[in-house]
């Protein structure tokens, strides 16, 4: 299994709104792209200060489903339309499970 991560932290002018709409729209690739295992997302619990403030976790067979899905319209649509206007840093890391 190969497993993607990302870590978002949003800009101090991003909106409820916005954040929200990130999670609705990513929360609907599944569906739409098959290449997708299991899927989960969510915004931090602000139990610990300092943390990104966003999380998706991924999994796929192997790393060619995961370059689908990278790769995919609509994933790099969510990027474009509601993830690049409000994110203020990003990290990611894609390992195998």
């Amino acid at each position: 299994m190969f497993r993607h991560v990302v870590l978002f932290t949003w800009a101090e002018e991003a909106t409820g709104e916005q954040r929200a709409r990130v999670a609705e729209e990513l929360g609907r690739l599944p569906a739409a792209i098959p290449e997708i295992r299991a899927y989960t997302l969510g915004a931090d619990a602000g139990v610990s200060p300092g943390n990104h403030q966003f999380a998706i976790v991924a999994d796929f067979d192997g790393v060619d489903d995961f370059l689908a899905y990278r790769d995919h319209p609509l994933h790099q649509a969510v990027i474009a339309e509601h993830i690049k206007p409000i994110v203020a840093s990003r990290a990611a890391v894609q390992f195998e499970v």
